[in-house]
C-alpha cells in the first residue's frame, strides 16, 4: 500500500510535542487531571516517552510525545517515528512548535515508521496516522516516503524474486506508473551493441544480464542516474565466504536506490531530462565465468585486468557510465554498493560520496542536513591513480594492498566519464538494527538529499 498521510478533516487527536525544556510550562496551562495523569507516569519530556490519555468516553482524548533535549536529539533522527508505535488507532494532528523543516523530517520519519515488507509474512500495520501538518508539502512528502518504499522493497526482496528479469520489471512498473519510456538490451545483444563488461560478468548466470535504460521528461538539465544492479554476488570464481555472501541480495542496492530517486524525481513533477542506467546481472559460478587474470576491453576501449572477480560492480558500471557519457548529460550520479572499505569507513548510516566539484558539495551536504540524509564526502585522490594501473593493462579492478579500497574503487569509475560532471556514492544500502523509522533491512542513502539538492546540482 502506498504511504500516505490521514485523510484531512476527520476527527483527530492531539499529539503534543514537548521537549524537556517546555513540559512545565505546558502543563501550568492544562487541567490538573491532565497535569496529574503525566505526573503521576513519571513523563519528564524525555526523547522517546509517549502517553496517550482517555477522555470520558474512554478514547483516546490527547496524546504527548517527549522531544529530549538539544543533546538527545542529536544522537538520531526521526523522533516521532519512535513515539508512532506506542500510540492507540487513530488519526493524529502535531502540536508543536517545530519549524517546517523539522515538521517536515517528522513527518516522513512517520510515514516510513508505517512502511512494512509483508511480501512473505504478514505484518502488523501501523496504527496512528497522522494528518500533514500545516506549513509542508505533504505531496512531496509521499512521494519521498513512497520512493524510499521502493527501494526498500526491491533490496528486501531475496535474489529467488529479484533477479535480473526482476529488477527490470520493477523498472518497467515505474516507467509505466510515470509515462517514462524504457529499452532493455539483453543477453548476447549487450555483445553485439558493446556493452563487453556487462556481459561478461552476467555471462554464467541463468538468468541473462541486461542494460535497462529508462528516460523520463523532456525540458530542463540532463540528469543520468546509474545504479549497479548486481542481484546476487556470489564472489564468481573467487567465491565469496558463506557468511559475506549472505547479505548479498542487496548488492543491487544503488539500482534500488536510483530507482526509488527517480520516483520521486518523476512525482514532484522536476524540471530535468532525466535518464537511469541499471547494469542487471548476477555475478554467478560456472564453467563460461570469468576468472582472475583475464583482461577485458570495455566499452571505453580501456582494457582491465582481472585481479578479483568478486570486484565485479565496478565492471559493470564501467560500461553503463561509458554509455552515459556519450549522451554527455549535465550530471552523471552513480550509486553503488561498492565496496566493504567504505562500510568500514563510515559505517552504514552515512552515504559516502565523491565529487570534485566544490559546488556540487555545498548543495548537497546543506540539504543533506537540512533533510536529515547523512553523506560523507570522501576524496577523489589523484595520487592513488597508479594504484589502479597493474602495468599489463590500463586498469586493475582489484589492486592488492588493501589501501583506500573506496578511493581506488571511484577512481576506477572515473576512468570512464570524461566529458559529463561526475558524483560516485558508495552506500550500504542496509540498515543493520532498528531504528526509528528504519527498520532493519533495505534502505535508501542519499536519495533524499539528492532530491533536496537537485536545483542547485544542476546550476552547479
Amino acid at each position: 500500500m502506498p504511504l500516505s498521510f490521514a485523510p484531512s478533516g476527520t476527527a483527530t487527536i492531539p499529539l503534543h510535542i514537548l521537549a524537556e525544556d517546555q513540559l512545565e510550562a505546558w502543563l501550568d496551562t492544562q487541567p490538573d487531571a491532565t497535569r496529574n495523569a503525566l505526573t503521576s507516569q513519571g513523563f519528564t519530556g524525555a526523547l522517546g516517552q509517549t502517553i496517550s490519555l482517555a477522555g470520558p468516553d474512554g478514547a483516546p482524548a490527547l496524546a504527548v510525545a517527549g522531544y529530549g533535549t538539544v543533546a538527545t536529539r542529536q544522537r538520531g533522527r526521526f523522533h516521532l517515528a519512535a513515539a508512532a508505535p506506542k500510540l492507540p488507532e487513530g488519526n493524529y494532528h502535531l502540536v508543536s512548535d517545530l519549524d517546517a523543516d523539522a515538521l517536515s523530517a517528522e513527518a516522513l520519519g512517520w510515514l516510513f515508521a508505517s512502511y512494512r515488507f509483508d511480501r512473505y509474512r504478514k505484518q502488523s500495520p501501523l496504527l496512528a496516522r497522522l494528518v500533514a501538518p500545516q506549513g509542508i508539502d505533504a505531496p512531496r512528502i509521499e512521494a519521498q516516503a513512497n520512493g524510499e518504499a521502493l527501494t526498500r522493497d526491491l533490496i528486501n526482496t531475496p535474489a529467488n524474486d529479484m533477479g535480473p528479469p526482476d529488477l527490470e520489471q520493477a523498472a518497467r512498473d515505474l516507467a509505466a506508473q510515470h509515462g517514462a519510456d524504457i529499452t532493455v538490451i539483453t543477453g548476447d545483444d549487450l555483445l553485439t551493441q558493446n556493452f563487453p563488461l556487462i556481459h561478461t560478468v552476467g555471462r554464467a548466470a541463468d538468468r541473462a544480464p541486461r542494460l535497462i535504460d529508462m528516460r523520463w521528461g523532456d525540458a530542463g538539465p540532463k540528469l543520468t542516474l546509474v545504479g549497479k544492479g548486481v542481484c546476487f554476488d556470489t564472489g564468481g570464481l573467487n567465491l565469496k565466504p558463506g557468511a559475506s555472501m549472505a547479505l548479498m541480495k542487496k548488492d543491487m542496492g544503488g539500482a534500488a536506490a536510483v530507482l526509488g530517486l527517480a520516483h520521486m524525481i518523476m512525482a514532484t513533477g522536476a524540471t530535468v531530462q532525466l535518464r537511469v542506467l541499471i547494469p542487471a546481472v548476477e555475478n554467478a559460478v560456472a564453467g563460461n565465468a570469468f576468472r582472475p587474470g583475464d583482461i577485458l576491453t570495455s566499452r571505453k576501449g580501456l582494457t582491465v585486468e582481472i585481479n578479483n572477480t568478486d570486484a565485479e560492480g565496478r565492471l559493470v558500471l564501467a560500461d553503463a557510465l561509458a554509455h552515459a557519457d556519450e549522451d554527455n548529460p549535465d550530471q552523471i550520479i552513480s550509486m553503488a554498493t561498492l565496496t566493504g572499505a567504505a562500510r568500514v569507513a563510515v559505517g552504514p548510516d552515512l552515504a559516502p560520496y565523491f565529487s570534485d566539484n566544490p559546488a556540487f558539495v555545498t548543495a548537497l551536504e546543506t540539504a543533506a542536513a537540512r533533510v536529515q540524509d547523512p553523506v560523507w564526502r570522501m576524496p577523489f585522490h589523484t595520487p592513488y591513480e597508479a594504484m589502479i594501473e597493474p602495468g599489463i593493462a590500463d586498469l586493475d579492478n582489484a589492486p592488492k594492498g588493501g589501501f583506500a579500497g573506496c578511493i581506488t574503487a571511484a577512481l576506477f569509475l572515473r576512468r570512464f566519464v570524461t566529458e559529463s560532471a561526475y558524483a560516485h556514492f558508495d552506500i550500504y544500502g542496509w540498515q543493520p538494527t532498528d531504528a526509528p523509522a528504519r527498520p532493519k533491512g533495505g534502505t535508501g542513502q542519499a536519495t533524499r538529499a539528492l532530491l533536496a539538492a537537485l536545483p542547485a546540482l544542476l546550476k552547479s
